[in-house]
C-alpha cells in the first residue's frame, strides 16, 4: 500500500471519538487496520480475532461501526451478523462494514440481507478505508442526533401533556368544590364519594385505570346542583312534588355541563351525573333505568352517595348512626343497589368510609328517627 496515509478533516475530527470495533481472524489484519484508523486519531479502537467475542462486547460498550470479515473459524461473519440484528437493525443500526476478499453477487447480496451497510475489498487500499468508515460513521452520528431530537421531542410531549392532565384534573377537583359549597358544610362530600367509589371498583376487582376514573369522575355527581335553587337545595325540611321535580333535575343538567367531552374522564363524570339516581329496580331517575341498563360507574357512585349522605348532616337531616346506615344500604340490595356494589360494600371498613381520610365532626352522628328516614331517602 503506497498511497499516503491522509488526516481527518474537520467533518472527520467530529467522529474520532466514536466507537469502532474490528473483528478478523488474522491478526495481522487487526492490526492494521487499527494502525490506519488511530493514524486517522480515531482513538476509540477494539479489535477482535475470535468471533465468538463480538456478542458479549456488543454487550458490554456499544459500538459505533463494525468492520467484519466473512470467512472465519467457527461463526463466519454472516453467522455473526445474525447473532447481532437486534443492534444492527431498527431506527439508529449500528452499521456494519464487511471485509472480504470474495466480491461474488452471491457474497454480497447475503451480506446486505444481513444488514450490511457497506465493502471493503482485501487488500485494503488506505485511502478507501478512511472514506468509508468516515461516511457510515457520519451516517451513524447523524441517526444517534435524531434519535437524540427525537426523544427530546418526545419529552417535551409527555411534559407538556402531564402539564394539561394536571390542569385537568384541577379544572374538576374546582368543579367539584363548586358544587359542594351548595349543600355541604365540610366541603369534603366529593372526596369522600370518590374515595369510597374507587374501594368499591377495586371489589368489584376491575382495571387501575377503571378505578382511578371513578374515583376522579364520582365527585362531579352533583354539579348540576349549582343550577338548583338555595330554597330547594336547602329547605331543612321534606320537599313538596313540585320542587322535587326541580331536584330531580339537577343529574340531567350535570350531564348537560359535562357532556360533549372528547376525554374519557368527563365522559365517565357526565355517565354519572345522570344516573346516579337511578334504581337497580327500575325506580329511580331520570330515566327509570333498571339492571345492567344502568351504567356500572352510576350505580358504584349510587352506593357511595347514599351511604355517604346518610352519614353527614346535611340542612335537611341530621347524620345517621354507623350501624344504621350500613343496614339501610344493605338492605337495599337488589332495590335501589346493585346486589354487586353492596357485597363490595359489606367487605369495606366503613368508619373508613365516614372519615375518607378526614377526622370526623364531633357530635356529627344523631340517632335516626322516623322523619330523618323520609327525609333522607327524597333527598340524598
Amino acid at each position: 500500500m503506497t498511497a499516503e496515509l491522509a488526516t481527518l478533516s474537520p467533518t472527520q475530527s467530529a467522529l474520532s471519538d466514536m466507537r469502532i470495533l474490528v473483528v478478523d481472524d488474522e491478526q495481522a489484519n487487526t492490526d492494521l487496520l487499527v494502525r490506519l484508523l488511530r493514524h486517522w486519531r480515531f482513538t476509540n479502537v477494539v479489535a477482535l480475532t475470535d468471533s465468538e467475542e463480538v456478542v458479549a462486547a456488543f454487550t458490554d460498550c456499544l459500538p459505533d461501526l463494525l468492520l467484519l470479515d466473512i470467512n472465519m473459524p467457527v461463526l463466519s461473519g454472516f453467522d455473526v451478523m445474525g447473532l447481532l440484528e437486534r443492534w444492527t437493525q431498527g431506527s439508529t443500526p449500528v452499521p456494519v462494514l464487511v471485509l472480504t476478499a470474495d466480491v461474488t453477487d452471491e457474497v454480497k447480496h447475503r451480506a446486505l440481507e444481513l444488514g450490511a451497510r457497506d465493502f471493503l475489498t482485501k487488500p485494503f487500499d488506505p485511502e478507501e478505508v478512511r472514506l468509508r468508515v468516515s461516511n457510515l460513521l457520519e451516517m451513524r452520528m447523524l441517526q444517534l442526533q435524531l434519535k437524540a431530537h427525537g426523544d427530546e421531542l418526545e419529552a417535551r410531549v409527555r411534559q407538556r401533556t402531564h402539564q394539561l392532565e394536571l390542569a385537568r384534573l384541577e379544572l374538576v377537583h374546582r368543579l367539584a368544590l363548586a358544587a359542594e359549597y351548595r349543600d355541604d358544610d365540610t366541603h369534603q362530600h366529593a372526596q369522600r364519594l370518590g374515595y369510597t367509589a374507587a374501594l368499591l371498583a377495586t371489589g368489584l376487582a376491575l382495571p387501575t385505570s377503571t378505578v382511578e376514573r371513578v374515583r376522579l369522575a364520582a365527585p362531579l355527581h352533583d354539579i348540576g346542583k349549582i343550577a338548583i335553587p338555595d330554597a330547594i337545595l336547602l329547605k331543612p325540611g321534606k320537599l313538596t312534588p313540585e320542587e322535587y321535580e326541580v331536584m330531580k333535575s339537577h343529574t340531567v343538567i350535570g350531564a348537560r355541563i359535562l357532556g360533549g367531552s372528547r376525554p374519557n374522564l368527563l365522559r365517565t363524570a357526565a355517565e354519572i351525573a345522570l344516573s346516579h339516581h337511578e334504581h337497580w329496580d327500575g325506580g329511580g331517575y331520570p330515566s327509570g333505568l333498571a339492571g345492567d341498563e344502568i351504567p356500572l360507574a352510576g350505580r358504584l357512585v349510587a352506593v357511595a352517595d347514599v351511604f355517604d349522605a346518610l352519614v353527614h348532616r346535611r340542612p335537611y337531616k341530621p347524620a345517621w348512626l354507623l350501624d344504621d346506615a350500613v343496614a339501610e344500604i344493605l338492605s337495599q340490595s337488589g332495590r335501589q343497589f346493585d346486589p354487586d356494589a353492596v357485597e363490595a360494600f359489606a367487605a369495606l371498613d366503613h368508619q373508613a368510609l365516614v372519615d375518607g381520610g378526614q377526622t370526623p365532626v364531633a357530635g356529627d352522628e344523631t340517632p335516626l328517627t322516623q322523619e330523618d328516614t323520609q327525609r333522607g331517602s327524597s333527598r340524598v
